[in-house]
Order: structure tokens, then C-alpha cells, then sequence
């Protein structure tokens, strides 16, 4: 339940009667009508309102719950000294003077002061003193843009209106308890606001249908009551909102914080045990060496210059005994930069693009084709387990893994791919890549200009640690069961 639903859960009591007991010394709200109608009448007899037309009686259907026998149903208009709005014109307004309020200023509960507009002292006594009758304990009510939204005036001082303001002056009634009624109503369920509102393209609300409103009335005692007890319990529900709130950014946080979690186990050799039988991250490094070595001897990859030794101040965390410090330079037997070619409509070679690739996946019909020459094809062609690194603009430093290549395809001039020996299982690297040691690296490579951008060398000079062989199958497949969870925790908060 949200602070919201909650608030609105308390008003729904107050006004149906269940938020405070109801007293029989109270007396009934049926006699407090009959005084209010006694005093309207004096007041038109003493000529300081003008006598109305009578308004509807109050039909079955709009009664919308039932109610204490000792309340009554009325309508706003009957217990009000009059209804009045502000001018219908735009006043002119100067730098300072006697504040002028819109619609726009009431929120919150409150006048917001923060693009008060102010009119001329002479104005105000020629436009608005006579036609606003405005006091200590009058109701607010905007009548445009956000309707329904109210504050009652519990120390008046001198202020204007517009139209978009409306203002009750309730006789003998708690505006306090008709603001609750009219937040409930409009703020929260939005009933009164689909009943009373008029308009199509902009929804407006006037002072026929404020007077036209129907509200539950409790004895006048009960009314303070009710206030009192809604100013005790809103603190709490602000309390309430405030841990709703926190907890909220928890939920939100905390399946991409525990999959980064899962992964920096993971390369911190937390996630699973280690096996002596399997070896150790030493003798894995020799034999690839040993490969590139060999294949660099048969001609089938360049020989590259020699990368730094890994320095103390490297290292960000401990790892397994049986773990090695590397390079990737000196895992990758290539780091090789795309082909640079004008995407067309068709042709015999695919090129994938960073754009291509959503959610872990290339979309082969986005992918274009180019042209390029058939000697050339042979060293840009994508292979299974390559991975693919995007090099500049907002996505610099995004990853692929490549598992199935569903046409010829080679990979365009704004990626760099990584390839590996089969000694090393290539989803272990690209989970690396999703956690914080390989971005903070990234970002301390990344040429700061308006298109970022990140180059071979980067990601050649970058340190990982390495597990055995079978240790990275079993961390790879312990990855695998978990991150799910994560993703059903994202799909259960947002549903």
C-alpha cells in the first residue's frame, strides 16, 4: 500500500463515519442543518447574503454509501454563506504589493509562494475586496488545471483571486472536515471530479457544480473530532511515506545490486569452491601462451609487443591461491578493429552494428549488408565465441557474446572484437564485463570528448582473474542459475 492509498484509506473512514466514535451528546446532524438553515435566513434578512434558488433535493442514486443515523446528507451550496470566485479577467500585476492567487499556487495543502504574483493595493479594493469574500476559516478550492485541490485560510490576511480559485464559507461546519471531503472526493478517487467536472479537451469545474456537491455532514463536535484525529494520524502516514519511499528504492536497487553482487563473488572466487584436482590459473596461463606462441609461429596471428608486468597496485582485491592475475592482451589471441563500409539494402555479407545488438542478442533482419572485398572477408568473418566490444559514442564499452551466426556476417568499424582459445570459456570473460572492475577500467582508458571513446589497447592493458578451466564452467553455470532470480525480483516489483 502506497502513502497514497493509505492517506486515502483514512479519509474514507472519516467521512463514512468510522475513523472516531460517534456520541449521542453530540446531538444529531439533522438539528445542526436546521441551524444552518436559521442562520442563512438571518443572514439574507440582515442583507448580508443574497437569498438563492433552492437546490435539488438529494436523489437516491447519489448517495454513494451509507452513513451514521446520526449524520445527513447535504449539499455544499445549503451550508455555505455563498460561493464566489475570483475575477474573470487577467489583473495587472506589478513587482510586490497584496498577493493574487491561481489555481497554480494551491498544492500540497498549502499556498506555494514560489511564482506569486502580486497586484496594486487600489486594485484589489476596486476588483476584489467586495466581490471575494474571503476569511479566517474560509476553503479554497482551485477550479482548473489540478481541480478539487483545496487549503482552508486559518489566518487571513489580504490576498486576490482568479477565476480558477473558488471560495467557501461554510456556516456552523468545520472547513477542515469539507476539505477532507473534497480531498477524498477529488484528490484521491477521483468520484466527485468524474461527477461535478465539465468539458472535453480541458476538464473545468464551476460554482454551480462546487454548490451541487453532496457530503456526508456529522454533528459539529464529531466534525472537530474527525479533524483532530486526521492532523494525529498524518504525521504518521508522512513517516509512512518517507520508509515507503526508501523502501521503494530498495526494491528498485536491489536485483541489479545483487546481480552485481553475484558477479563480483564470482571473480573473487566466492561463488564456488575451488577443486585441487582441477589445476590452477598458473598452468592454464602457460598452455595459452604456449598456443599463441604456436600460432604465431604458423603465421595464423600477429605477434604483438610485449604487455606490462601486473604491479602491486594493481591488484584491487585478494583471489584463490589457485587464481592467476592477467592481462587481456595475453588471454585474447586477437583484439582486432571492424571493417569500415556504408550499410546497403542487399548484397552477399551481412554487417552487424552496435544498433544491431538488443538485449543480448543480434537482430538479424536490422542487419544491412556491405561491400567488401572477398580477400578481405576471410579476417573480419564473426565466429561463435568471439566477443564483441563497442568503442565509442553512448554505448562505448557494451559487449557481445557471439553464439550462433546465423548468415556471413563480418563486424563494422566502430567494434573491436576479442577472441580466445578454446582453453577459455568465453561467457567467464563476458560476465567480467559486467562487473565493476572491468568498468572502472574502461572508464579510466576512455578518451573524454563529446563521442567517448575507447580503443584496443584499453581493453589489451585491462586485468582479470583467471580461474582453471573447469572453475570458470562452474562459475559461468553458478551464474546462470542465479541471475534469473534477479530478473523475476525486477518483473515482481514492477508488476
Amino acid at each position: 500500500m502506497t502513502s497514497e492509498q493509505l492517506k486515502a484509506s483514512i479519509l474514507q473512514m472519516a467521512i463514512r463515519g468510522k475513523l472516531v466514535e460517534q456520541c449521542p451528546e453530540d446531538g444529531t446532524a439533522e438539528d445542526l442543518y436546521q441551524q444552518i438553515l436559521e442562520e442563512k435566513q438571518k443572514l439574507i434578512k440582515d442583507g448580508r447574503i443574497k437569498k438563492e434558488k433552492p437546490l435539488a433535493e438529494i436523489t437516491e442514486d447519489e448517495i454513494p454509501f451509507d452513513i451514521p443515523e446520526s449524520w445527513y446528507w447535504t449539499r455544499l451550496g445549503s451550508i455555505c454563506e455563498n460561493l464566489c470566485d475570483g475575477v474573470h479577467f487577467a489583473p495587472k500585476y506589478i513587482e510586490s504589493g497584496i498577493p493574487c492567487y491561481s489555481a497554480k499556487d494551491i498544492n500540497n495543502d498549502r499556498i506555494m509562494d514560489i511564482n506569486t504574483k502580486y497586484i496594486s493595493e487600489e486594485d484589489y479594493y476596486s476588483l476584489m475586496e467586495y466581490k471575494i469574500q474571503t476569511r479566517k476559516g474560509s476553503l479554497l478550492v482551485t477550479k482548473s488545471g489540478s481541480i478539487g485541490r483545496s487549503v482552508v485560510i486559518d489566518n487571513w490576511y489580504k490576498f486576490g483571486l482568479v477565476e480558477s480559485v473558488g471560495v467557501v464559507n461554510p456556516i456552523f461546519v468545520n472547513p477542515h472536515y469539507i476539505k477532507i471531503v473534497l480531498d477524498y472526493g477529488f484528490v484521491y478517487t477521483q468520484n466527485l471530479y468524474d461527477t461535478y467536472t465539465n468539458g472535453i479537451a480541458v476538464k473545468h469545474f464551476t460554482l454551480s457544480s462546487l454548490s451541487n456537491v453532496v457530503l456526508p455532514i456529522p454533528p459539529l463536535a464529531e466534525q472537530h473530532r474527525i479533524v483532530a484525529k486526521i492532523e494525529e494520524l498524518l504525521p504518521y502516514v508522512d513517516r509512512y511515506a518517507e520508509a515507503y519511499e526508501k523502501l521503494e528504492q530498495f526494491n528498485a536497487k536491489f536485483p541489479e545490486d545483487m546481480k552485481k553482487s553475484i558477479l563480483q563473488y564470482a571473480i573473487q572466487g566466492k561463488l564456488v569452491e575451488q577443486r585441487p584436482e582441477e589445476g590452477t590459473g598458473e598452468e592454464l596461463y602457460r598452455q595459452i601462451q604456449d598456443e599463441k606462441q604456436k600460432l604465431i609461429k604458423e603465421g595464423k596471428i600477429k605477434k604483438e609487443k610485449p604487455l606490462a608486468e601486473i604491479a602491486e597496485d594493481e591488484i584491487p582485491f585478494d583471489i584463490p591461491d589457485s587464481w592467476k592475475w592477467v592481462r587481456w592482451g595475453n588471454l585474447s589471441q586477437n583484439i582486432q578493429y571492424g571493417y569500415n563500409a556504408p550499410a546497403r539494402q542487399q548484397g552477399r555479407i551481412r554487417m552487424v552494428r552496435i544498433s544491431d545488438i538488443q538485449n543480448e542478442k543480434v537482430e538479424w533482419k536490422t542487419v544491412p549488408y556491405c561491400d567488401i572485398p572477398e580477400v578481405d572477408v576471410e579476417a573480419y568473418l564473426l565466429k561463435k565465441n568471439d566477443i564483441l566490444f563497442a568503442r565509442t559514442g553512448g554505448t562505448v564499452g557494451k559487449s557481445f557474446l557471439v553464439d550462433e551466426v546465423l548468415e556471413e556476417a563480418i563486424f563494422a568499424g566502430y567494434l573491436i572484437r576479442s577472441s580466445y582459445s578454446e582453453k577459455i570459456c568465453p561467457k567467464y570473460i563476458k560476465f567480467f564485463m559486467g562487473t565493476k572492475l572491468y568498468w572502472d577500467q574502461l572508464r579510466n582508458g576512455t578518451i573524454a570528448t563529446a563521442q567517448p571513446n575507447c580503443n584496443g589497447q584499453t581493453l589489451s592493458k585491462m586485468i582479470l582473474p583467471l580461474p582453471p578451466f573447469e572453475e570458470q564452467e562452474r562459475i559461468v553455470a553458478k551464474i546462470e542459475e542465479l541471475l534469473p532470480y534477479c530478473d523475476t525480483l525486477v518483473k515482481g516489483i514492477k508488476a
